[in-house]
C-alpha cells in the first residue's frame, strides 16, 4: 500500500509540473485574440488546480471557466473546459505586461529577425484587496536566484499579531516563499517582485502582499529569458475586446476585490467598450451586428473566456478544441 501511494503520488507531481507551454505567434494587423477553449477529462484523482496547473492555468481562471464543477472534487470522467484563448491586454507589445483582474503575465520577447513574432503566458497571483500591486510602468531592475527574503515592517508586524513571527531575514530553501527566483521591480516605496514560491497552490489568486507570484516551473523558464531592464507594465483590464477577423471577442472578468474596478462593474461599461470597438472596423460590422443577448450573458457569467460578440448571415464555426487529456499518466 506504501508503495502504491509512493507511486499515485509521483504520478500526480509529474502531472502537476508538466505544464504545456503557453507560447503563441502574435496575430497581425488588428487582431488580438489568440489561443483556444480547451476541453479534457478529469481523472478521478483530479482537483481543479491539478488540471488548471497542468495546461498553465490558475486557481481563479481555472473556476471561473467551469461553474457549478467542484474544485477539490471534480469526479472521474468530467469535462473540464481550459480557458487557454486570450485578448491580449491593450498597449504596447513589448516586455512583461503583468494583467491584474486577468491574473496573467504576458511576455512579449525582442522578435528575433527572420522568426514570427510571440507571446508567452503565465498564470499569476497578485496583491490582495489591502495590500495591491501598483500599476503602471516600470522595469526589471535587478535578478536573484535562491533569493533571500527580508519582510518588510509591515509584513512582519502583521505575523507577529497573528502569533507567526517573521525574522528579519529568510535564507532560501522550502521555507522561503519567494521560490528559487526573483526579480525585482522598479517601483519606488516598496520591494516589489516577480517571483516563485513554496505554496504553489495559491497560484492565480488575490493573496499577496502586492508582489507577483508565478508557479516554480514558470519561473524557472521565464527568468533567464528576461533581462534586467526589461520594460514591465502593470495593468488592470477586467473587461477587454478584440477582434480575429471579422469576430468581435468580449473578454470579462470578475474586478479584483478593494478596486475601482469592482465599484464600476457594471454592464453600460461593456456597452460603451463594444461600441467603440465596432467604430473600430466599420468594414466589418456592415456584415454583422452586436449580439447583446449573448453580451449580457458573458458579462454575467465573468468566465474570463472571450466569447464571439457578433451575428453574422452564416454561423460561427465552434472553436472549442477536444484534445486527449493523457499528460503526466
Amino acid at each position: 500500500m506504501k508503495i502504491r501511494s509512493l507511486i499515485r503520488a509521483a504520478l500526480l507531481l509529474a502531472a502537476t509540473t508538466n505544464a504545456f507551454a503557453a507560447t503563441y505567434t502574435l496575430p497581425i494587423g488588428k487582431d488580438t485574440v489568440i489561443g483556444e477553449v480547451q476541453k479534457v477529462v478529469a481523472a478521478h484523482e483530479d482537483t481543479l488546480l491539478d488540471i488548471g496547473r497542468r495546461y498553465g492555468v490558475g486557481y481563479e481562471e481555472i473556476v471561473a471557466a467551469n461553474p457549478g464543477v467542484n474544485a477539490w472534487v471534480p469526479g472521474a470522467g468530467t469535462e473540464v473546459l481550459i480557458p487557454s484563448r486570450y485578448i491580449l491586454p491593450d498597449g504596447p507589445r513589448d516586455g512583461i505586461v503583468v494583467s491584474l483582474s486577468e491574473h496573467r503575465l504576458f511576455y512579449f520577447p525582442p522578435h528575433k529577425q527572420g522568426e514570427a513574432a510571440v507571446v508567452r503566458t503565465y498564470p499569476i497571483s497578485v496583491g490582495r484587496m489591502d495590500w495591491h500591486t501598483p500599476l503602471g510602468l516600470t522595469r526589471i531592475v535587478n535578478k536573484r536566484e535562491k533569493p533571500i527574503w527580508y519582510p518588510p515592517e509591515s509584513v512582519r508586524a502583521e505575523h507577529a499579531a497573528d502569533g507567526r513571527p517573521l525574522p528579519k531575514a529568510v535564507p532560501p530553501g522550502p521555507d522561503n516563499p519567494l521560490g528559487e527566483y526573483a526579480m525585482r521591480l522598479g517601483i519606488p516605496g516598496g520591494a516589489y517582485l516577480i517571483h516563485g514560491t513554496n505554496r504553489p497552490s495559491g497560484v492565480g489568486m488575490q493573496v499577496t502582499h502586492g508582489c507577483v507570484r508565478m508557479f516554480p516551473e514558470d519561473i524557472k523558464e521565464l527568468y533567464p529569458m528576461v533581462p534586467v531592464n526589461t520594460p514591465v507594465r502593470l495593468v488592470d483590464q477586467p473587461y477587454k475586446m478584440g477582434w480575429r477577423g471579422d469576430e468581435l471577442f468580449m473578454e470579462v472578468h470578475t474586478p479584483l476585490e478593494g478596486t475601482d474596478s469592482a465599484d464600476s462593474h457594471s454592464l453600460t461599461n461593456i456597452t460603451k467598450l463594444l461600441v467603440a470597438a465596432t467604430q473600430e472596423r466599420p468594414d466589418v460590422v456592415s456584415s454583422g451586428v452586436i449580439d447583446w443577448a449573448k453580451a449580457e450573458r458573458t458579462f454575467e457569467s465573468a468566465s474570463g473566456i472571450p466569447e464571439p460578440v457578433m451575428l453574422h448571415p452564416a454561423p460561427v464555426p465552434s472553436t472549442v478544441q477536444v484534445i486527449n487529456d493523457t499528460a503526466g499518466r
